[in-house]
Order: C-alpha cells, then structure tokens, then sequence
C-alpha cells in the first residue's frame, strides 16, 4: 500500500469563518504544547488559557479541547476553563460551564492499577494513573515499544479495556472512548450543531478525531512530521498551530 502523501497548509481561520459556522476541536500534547519526555514536565505557554478564551469568543462557543489526559490532569496546567473538554481520549466530557456531558465510565481497578505499575517497574517504564484508565510511557526506552503494547493488549483482553497506541505510549482506556466519540457527543448540541468541524492532532489517536470531523461534513489537520491517512491539511508544528490559530 503506498503511504499516504504530503498534506497542503490549510486555508486560513478567517477564511474559514468568513465561509460559514466554524466549530474547532484541539488536541493537547504536541498540539497546543510540545511533547515532553513525561506528560508532568511539558511548559504551558503564558496566557494560554486567556487566549484559548479568546479564541471561543471568536467562535462563539464552538471550541473543545480533546486531549488523551485526564480532565484533572489537563486542569493542573491550564486551571480553570471555560470552555467544552473532553479528556481520557474523549470519554470524560464536559461543557463550558462545566455540566458534565454524558456519563462519566468507571476507573480501573486497585489490582489492575497495581499490575500495571509492576510491569512499569520491571520494564523501566514511566505509568501513569488516569482517572478512566493507564499509560505505559515507553519514550526513554523505544526498544520496549512491541513487549509494552504485546502486553497491555494481553492486558486488555482479560479486562473491559481497549488498548491506544501514540507516541511512546500505550494506553488502556473503556471501550468507546475516542476522539471520534467526543466530536459526535458535541456536534449534536449547541453551539457546535449546523458547524462545519476541524480537528487539530498529531498523533495516532487524533485520527479518531479526524474521522469525527469528516462524519459532520469538516475536516482534520494534522501537526508534524507523522503522515496521517484522514487528515486534509497539515500544520508544521505547536508554534505553527498557534499561529494559524491567531493566539
């Protein structure tokens, strides 16, 4: 099969707006901030926040953020936001006003978390506990990449669990929980409803997004080198996310 070729830069916002209802959807990692050896060490620009609330000012109303993180985690670099968020790769969702969005699926269990460290630990891997799920870092030590993603879909298999790979990472989150999901959950409500919808991703688990996006008539745009297979346009870069975002 040949691999998929290199995507255009995409119109701009403003053209975008001046076409119609636009409504955004926006990774984190590797999307709004650069990726970090672990997800506790990435650098939050100053007045992000302010201007991601500019930005949903701007589209009145039609912004999320759908990030792999935890919401908690996501709100200990960010704060409080008002804006509508989906975390857990698009299982926890919340509204601007923060009224929750669906139901919210359970966490794992203190057995399954405790093996999951163990593999972690004996692998010299990074884990990290997420409210409605786990992640098995393997960015320090790629060469653990097939025995880690062999063994969280072992994992999975005994358990109500899917398995999600990104970069340098395997996670293991409820079944359902996609980006795909979230974009549906948000574009059947106001203010998303009637909106054409982008979704703006780098990694393996934002072509979820992507797919959402196409099903309500919009597009993806991926960020960096990796070559996707659903997205339309592509963005350098964070900085040149940032940029084509006006923040």
């Amino acid at each position: 099969m040949d691999s998929p070729a290199p995507l255009p830069p995409p119109p701009s916002l403003a053209q975008l707006l001046d076409s119609g209802p636009t409504a955004l959807f926006l990774d984190f990692d590797g999307t709004l901030v650069d990726i970090a050896p672990r997800p506790g060490d990435i650098h939050v620009p100053g007045q992000l926040r302010t201007r991601l609330h500019d930005l949903r000012d701007r589209l009145e109303g039609r912004l999320a953020l759908v990030s792999g993180r935890a919401l908690d985690d996501l709100r200990n670099h960010l704060g409080d936001i008002a804006i509508c968020r989906a975390g857990s790769h698009g299982a926890s969702r919340f509204l601007a006003d923060g009224s929750r969005l669906g139901t919210e699926p359970r966490g794992l269990s203190p057995d399954s978390v405790a093996e999951l460290r163990a593999f972690a630990e004996e692998n010299g891997l990074f884990y990290e506990t997420k409210a409605h799920g786990g992640a098995l870092h393997f960015r320090g030590n790629p060469e653990k990449r097939d025995a880690t993603l062999a063994f969280a879909e072992r994992f999975a298999a005994t358990r109500d669990l899917c398995v999600t790979s990104g970069k340098g990472v395997a996670e293991l989150v409820r079944p359902g929980a996609t980006k795909a999901a979230a974009v549906e959950a948000f574009m059947r409500i106001t203010p998303f409803s009637g909106a054409a919808p982008v979704f703006i991703g780098d990694d393996v688990t934002d072509e979820d997004g992507f797919a959402g996006a196409e099903d309500f008539g919009g597009f993806g745009i991926a960020v960096g080198e990796r070559l996707s297979a659903r997205a339309r346009y592509r963005l350098d870069c964070v900085a040149a996310v940032h940029n084509w975002l006006e923040i």
